[in-house]
């Protein structure tokens, strides 16, 4: 959702590119559905169980470490609590996560219409290598809670 205010001769070629953006599906990515959608079931299968496997590992990872978990049901990510670990908020906790543990979240807030709602929460993601994922559960050891970590 946009708007932009030009002159008329520009304004024509903007509903002209606006048009073509909304109007249809890149051809690339119709390519890609129509394979997708051609893919035999055991594709799917194997890909559900790598991500279940997947996130049944991080969420162990990050109950290990102190992180108050929701489980998804369908999703490739893990959405945190982090009100209990004494962080100002969700930024601060993101920032100690990458600057020194070594491990990169995304605040919360970043996908609430209301920023407030997720000030408390960090999201991390699973579609990675296994081996990615072991060497962030390594290096999670290294977290500690701020209200921890002051004392």
């Amino acid at each position: 959702m946009g708007w932009t205010i030009a002159s008329a001769q520009l304004t024509g070629s903007v509903r002209k590119v606006h048009d073509f953006l909304t109007v249809g599906a890149a051809h690339p990515l119709q390519e890609a559905a129509a394979v997708a959608l051609s893919s035999a079931a055991p594709y799917y299968q194997n890909l559900a169980e790598e991500y279940r496997e997947r996130r049944d590992f991080l969420l162990q990872a990050l109950e290990a470490v102190g992180f108050r978990v929701y489980r998804p049901r369908g999703a490739y990510y893990i959405m945190t609590d982090v009100a209990h670990l004494g962080y100002e908020d969700d930024f601060a906790c993101a920032y100690y996560l990458v600057e020194k543990v070594g491990v990169a979240t995304v605040p919360g807030s970043c996908f609430y219409s209301r920023p407030e709602w997720g000030k408390t929460k960090v999201r991390f993601a699973f579609p990675k290598k296994m081996e990615t994922l072991k060497q962030a559960a390594e290096k999670l050891k290294k977290f500690q809670p701020q209200n921890r970590a002051k004392a």
